[in-house]
């Protein structure tokens, strides 16, 4: 007997640090629903972005692509029109699809004016953020809010992201999780749907939070970033520049006062995430499909919080800007309760949720080979399905000027179970690159940086050799661009030396 097909809802933050809940540690994390989500599911401890900024790690979600395969590298970047969203690829097997928030495969300025032409959603109701693109003809908050709440949407439209502690029933996460439920109730059951609910929080400006969040976290518990003094001093230039020229400005503009505010109002926001989520949760339950139901939790990339001397995310690859949470729960597929240690990248969802839709393991290979379906990691925790995970940080954010970096910042991370190399390219002068290497099973915090350690030159050049087959892997994986014409036997050349 052939098996049904699931649902399959995918809930995605923005900017969301992996040890920011509950369940992968945090003491002054509010995530009760997120963190019973891990319980009856499966939480993966080390998933990986390919690039530590919005438009590119997302474009490697939505195509099971790494960066060279959809070519999308930059905050403004565009995706090729001929790349397929998996969206498309499921509403091509007969799913419902849905949108409700964020998409962001392509800058802002192009989705706020038009559609990507595979993007594969029935229904779309696109949001960026919350005071962006008020005006579009695709922004569905925006629209519900003019039809509900018009007195709100004018202040919104007058303040922008200076508006703080929004109310609940106005929030963009609220309006999110409303349209999610609306969908789930009035889903008729004839074909299988396909639903992600794309939020903004907890992305600056961290202060957008309902006010009554902040009750519901323990001041105290809040850690202090974690920094040595005088860390910069032998930092790669990339790190440097991000330390002065962050796009909330400057690391040193920033007192220890400011820093723990911004975590105040980060856990706020996704304390108020965790209680939407909790209600479209509920949703499923009362609809009677929870066990029918693949559900994702995730987000696209991390956010440093004042770590290491650095803010918001950008040219470099600490745990907490490059890894993200990510919770599976599918009651009819996995049994719940796991934790798998084993290294998995962010698109490796593309293939594993296509798989969980019927397609075959040959035909992922050929459209995403990049992209490895995590189902046999969880039935089977001593398989292996990455040797190394690689991000790569291709000139790829803007600086406090609202600009990108001029020359443009180049480096790359790959790491393997133990090792953690960042490499930063110079290119433009061709000297001898600098970077970072870290021990990531006695050095969990990345501090000890054993770039110009002899005892580990060996480690290094190990670590380099994958990075540059990796490298060359990725122009084989794009292939010949005008295709191939071979001779036939008839036309080929005779080479004989003949006297």
């Amino acid at each position: 007997m052939k098996q049904k097909r699931p649902n399959i809802l995918i809930i995605m933050t923005d900017q969301q640090r992996y040890d920011s809940l509950g369940c992968y540690g945090s003491k002054a994390a509010h995530t009760p629903n997120l963190d019973q989500l891990a319980k009856e599911g499966v939480l993966f401890e080390n998933n990986y972005v390919p690039n530590p900024i919005c438009t590119p790690s997302r474009s490697s979600l939505w195509t099971g692509k790494h960066l060279p395969g959809h070519g999308v590298y930059r905050l403004y970047d565009n995706l090729p029109d001929n790349e397929i969203l998996f969206s498309k690829r499921l509403q091509q097997i007969g799913y419902q699809t849905a949108l409700f928030g964020k998409l962001h495969v392509n800058s802002w300025v192009y989705e706020s004016n038009r559609r990507h032409p595979n993007d594969g959603f029935n229904v779309y109701e696109w949001c960026m953020e919350a005071s962006l693109a008020l005006d579009s003809p695709f922004n569905g908050y925006a629209h519900w809010l003019r039809k509900n709440y018009p007195k709100f949407f004018r202040e919104l439209k007058e303040k922008r992201r200076k508006l703080k502690h929004i109310p609940q029933e106005v929030h963009f996460t609220h309006w999110a999780a409303v349209r999610t439920i609306e969908y789930i109730k009035q889903w008729n059951r004839k074909k299988p749907f396909f639903c992600m609910m794309s939020l903004f929080d907890p992305h600056n400006p961290y202060e957008d939070y309902p006010i009554e969040m902040e009750k519901l976290i323990d001041k105290k518990k809040i850690l202090n970033p974690i920094f040595k003094k005088g860390e910069m001093i032998n930092k790669p230039d990339g790190i440097k520049r991000e330390h002065e020229h962050s796009y909330l400005g400057s690391f040193n503009s920033f007192n220890i006062e400011d820093l723990r505010k911004m975590r105040l109002g980060y856990h706020a926001s996704l304390a108020f995430v965790d209680q939407e989520v909790g209600k479209v949760l509920q949703a499923l339950e009362d609809k009677g499909i929870t066990e029918d139901t693949l559900v994702i939790f995730t987000s696209d990339h991390g956010d440093m919080l004042g770590d290491h001397q650095l803010l918001v995310k950008g040219a470099f690859f600490y745990d907490p800007c490059v890894k993200v949470p990510l919770i599976m729960r599918w009651p009819n597929k996995v049994k719940g309760g796991k934790r798998i240690s084993q290294l998995v990248q962010l698109h490796d969802l593309t293939a594993t949720i296509l798989s969980a839709a019927g397609f075959s393991s040959s035909n992922l290979k050929d459209i995403m080979p990049e992209s490895c379906n995590l189902f046999p990691l969880i039935q089977d925790e001593e398989q292996k399905l990455h040797n190394y995970v690689v991000c790569c940080y291709r000139g790829s954010s803007i600086n406090d000027k609202g600009k990108y970096f001029v020359p443009p910042i180049y480096a790359t991370m790959i790491r393997d179970e133990r090792f953690k190399l960042n490499v930063y390219h110079d290119i433009c002068n061709f000297i001898s690159p600098q970077g970072e290497l870290y021990d990531m099973k006695n050095d969990l915090g990345e501090f000890n940086n054993l770039w110009n350690d002899n005892t580990y030159l060996e480690v290094k050049e190990i670590m380099m050799g994958k990075l540059l087959d990796w490298i060359v892997s990725q122009e084989l994986n794009l292939g010949s661009r005008g295709g191939e014409s071979i001779p036939k036997t008839s036309q080929r050349l005779e080479n004989k030396w003949r006297i």
